[in-house]
């Protein structure tokens, strides 16, 4: 650790030196790299939250002459992934022009499409209605964060006086404004009537400071937020304790997890109501402490401060009423007490919007709560995805963090719900939630598939998440769930060790489902083996394992998934991946036959049980999935090249030969027939789909 390392406490020194040097005077580069380090440490800014900037001379390439452009991180980006694909690059010149046309408050909307007017690269992204902020300041190095200790300052009661209180002279003040053109105005005047300060505190919103180089501007950052930090730290102390104190005790934290996700599915389908959600638990000692606490019932019900955070959060949270030592294993009578809450939160906040709409603003968005708390036990939120409802975690968490330094101080201060209301229902919000891609099919749903560590497991569940679903990789082979899992990018995939013979791995597999993302949408039991040998060779063993793996392992999987489908009332999919084999009779497959038939067979049955709850049950019968499917390696190859009379080299041209279409069928094919049930027919129950090539002796019909 060095000098500087030991320097920080409460922030994370991440600057290196022979990185920085490696970009030589590159002062694009510099200023992204600045904001990658400031953006991996979540005390400064969340994702998706601040931004940052430089100044730079550059040829115009109209008229060859030195023109200062400001590169900015543009519209919806986040500056810990921040990429040069992901800035602006202005006139300076020309966004300051815009002082000489622009018309006061009334007016910050159309200033945002005259940002596009000044754009010098013509590669920018979008520019941010934070732009002017950076443009309209002389420095050339700037960083707009939203630092949990600063905004504990900027939401604190007398936050002007504690501002002075901390950095006396060298650090200016804002009151709260909503971002836009005139803010941008403010932080100039400031900067005019108080020469030689450090930064900007932004009341209940954030901060601003900056440097004439990349690395003064990220110390002068880290500096600011570190004085803070200490400054609240020193005043905890003083007080002794924070949110006036326990008053739930925490259960043991397995008593906790076994607790979220027994109550997962029902959070689920009541946040459901109108969009389908994706779930995340928290219960980590900051989110315990604070909604174990005596304020909790105070401070809940006033919001979040800053915008970044009740964006993402929605403006309070529903807390749960339930005794923390309910039942929650009587699932029916827990959701009958859940019910009347959900239905007071949704008309509360019909009613937040209705008082406080205006004659143009966008149509009242899902009702439901993102952030739901439930003393003793944890955090919960649901979000369109995992990313989103990860992060509006960790968001409401900087809020906690927040409240905890504004109480310390003085008091906290939220922001009143009208202008609360008036971002949230900006029509420049709108228009940035308009532009998000359109959902794949399977987005917001969550796929649980056996087998998944390799072969068709793993094909299928590529495909599930290439549509969108969250997938749930469960193996017997924890190696190969790692190596799988690994394959994926955060917030798509988890994955759980299940031994589909046993119902207790089952279940624990489905808990691991549940408060990863909610709850279940799609099975896919592809889990499996294959034995090929005549009548008098099949022993006992040979014909229990196949029952055990592929009949009954289909029962425990399905009857599991009704009870968490039931729970969430959101419908679902159950996929058999049986075989060829279960409807052709041939030699050599007694045991291997008679389990994939019962398969097929178990399905119809289930179709018909479950289509009250809107469970879809259905088979893909896979056929020849040589190249790429484990059940191929080692003694099914060899028997089925013996019952055929050919050799294990020659078994993929003999499959590919023998179907009508004389194609080699790979584990992708089989994906894809999962997928067109469950993200195309889903009006369709209790069928088969052959992905074999076609083969006339197969053909259901």
């Amino acid at each position: 650790m060095n000098t500087l390392e030991k320097k920080f406490k409460y922030v994370d020194y991440l600057w290196d030196d022979k990185k920085a040097d490696s970009l030589g005077d590159d002062q694009v580069a510099l200023f992204l790299y600045r904001s990658n380090i400031l953006g991996a440490d979540l005390r400064i800014t969340n994702y998706g939250g601040g931004n940052t900037s430089c100044k730079t001379i550059e040829k115009d390439p109209l008229t060859n002459a030195e023109v200062e452009v400001m590169w900015v991180k543009g519209s919806g980006g986040d500056i810990g992934t921040l990429t040069r694909s992901g800035i602006a690059g202005l006139y300076t010149g020309r966004l300051r022009d815009l002082k000489n046309v622009y018309g006061g408050l009334e007016d910050e909307d159309r200033m945002v499409g005259l940002f596009n007017h000044c754009i010098y690269d013509l590669d920018s992204k979008a520019p941010s209605i934070d732009t002017p902020l950076h443009g309209l300041l002389p420095f050339k190095h700037i960083d707009h964060l939203h630092p949990d200790a600063l905004i504990a300052v900027a939401a604190a009661k007398d936050s002007e006086k504690v501002t002075k209180e901390i950095w006396g002279d060298t650090m200016g003040w804002v009151p709260w404004q909503r971002p836009g053109f005139d803010l941008g105005l403010q932080l100039e005047k400031c900067l005019a009537e108080n020469p030689g300060i450090r930064g900007i505190v932004l009341g209940s919103h954030g901060l601003f400071t900056w440097g004439d180089t990349s690395y003064e501007c990220y110390m002068n950052s880290l500096e600011v937020i570190e004085m803070a930090s200490e400054y609240i730290t020193k005043k905890i102390a003083e007080k002794g304790s924070v949110f006036g104190g326990q008053k739930v005790e925490s259960f043991p934290q397995e008593e906790r997890l076994e607790k979220a996700a027994q109550l997962m599915p029902l959070l689920r389908g009541l946040c459901s109501s109108e969009n389908r959600m994706i779930g995340h638990f928290a219960d980590s000692d900051v989110v315990m402490e604070y909604i174990n606490s005596n304020d909790l019932e105070r401070l809940a019900p006033m919001g979040t401060s800053c915008p970044d955070h009740f964006l993402r959060t929605k403006i309070q949270p529903l807390v749960l009423t339930l005794d923390p030592k309910e039942d929650l294993s009587d699932a029916e009578a827990v959701l009958a007490k859940l019910e009347p809450a959900f239905e007071q939160y949704r008309q509360e906040y019909a009613d937040y919007y209705n008082t406080c709409k205006r004659d143009n603003s966008p149509a009242m968005r899902d009702p439901n709560p993102v952030i739901i708390i439930y003393p003793g036990v944890g955090m919960f939120s649901f979000s369109k995805d995992k990313q989103t409802t990860r992060v509006a975690s960790e968001f409401y968490i900087n809020a906690i963090n927040v409240m905890r330094g504004a109480e310390a101080i003085t008091e906290y201060t939220s922001l009143p719900r009208q202008e609360a209301f008036d971002i949230e229902y900006w029509l420049l919000e709108e228009a940035k939630l308009q532009r998000m891609p359109k959902e794949k099919p399977l987005s917001r749903k969550v796929a649980f598939v056996t087998g998944a560590g390799g072969g068709i497991g793993k094909a299928i569940a590529d495909k599930l998440a290439e549509e969108g679903a969250n997938v749930v990789l469960t193996d017997i082979n924890e190696e190969s769930l790692k190596e799988a899992h690994a394959t994926y990018k955060r917030d798509v995939s988890t994955y759980a060790v299940c031994d589909v013979t046993n119902t207790d791995s089952i279940a624990a597999a489905y808990k691991k489902a549940c408060l990863e993302f909610g709850g279940v949408d799609i099975v896919v039991h592809s889990a499996g083996l294959a034995i090929s040998k005549s009548l008098e060779d099949t022993t006992d063993k040979d014909w229990n394992i196949l029952q055990s793996i592929l009949v009954k392992g289909q029962f425990d999987l399905a009857k599991q998934f009704a009870t968490i489908a039931r729970q969430q009332n959101l419908g679902g999919d159950y996929i058999a991946i049986a075989s060829k084999n279960g409807l052709v009779a041939g030699p050599n497959n007694v045991a291997y036959g008679t389990a994939k038939a019962a398969q097929q067979h178990m399905v119809r049955l289930l179709a018909a049980e479950l289509a009250k709850d809107k469970v879809r049950v259905n088979t893909v019968n896979p056929d020849g999935v040589i190249v790429g499917s484990k059940i191929w390696e080692g003694a099914w190859a060899e028997g089925r090249a013996k019952a055929n009379g050919i050799t294990v080299e020659e078994l993929p041209a003999f499959y590919a030969k023998r179907n009508l279409l004389n194609e080699i069928i790979t584990p992708a094919d089989i994906a894809n027939g999962v997928f067109t049930f469950v993200g195309i027919l889903d009006k369709s129950t209790g069928n088969i789909i052959n992905v074999d090539g076609g083969m006339a002796n197969a053909f259901v019909r």
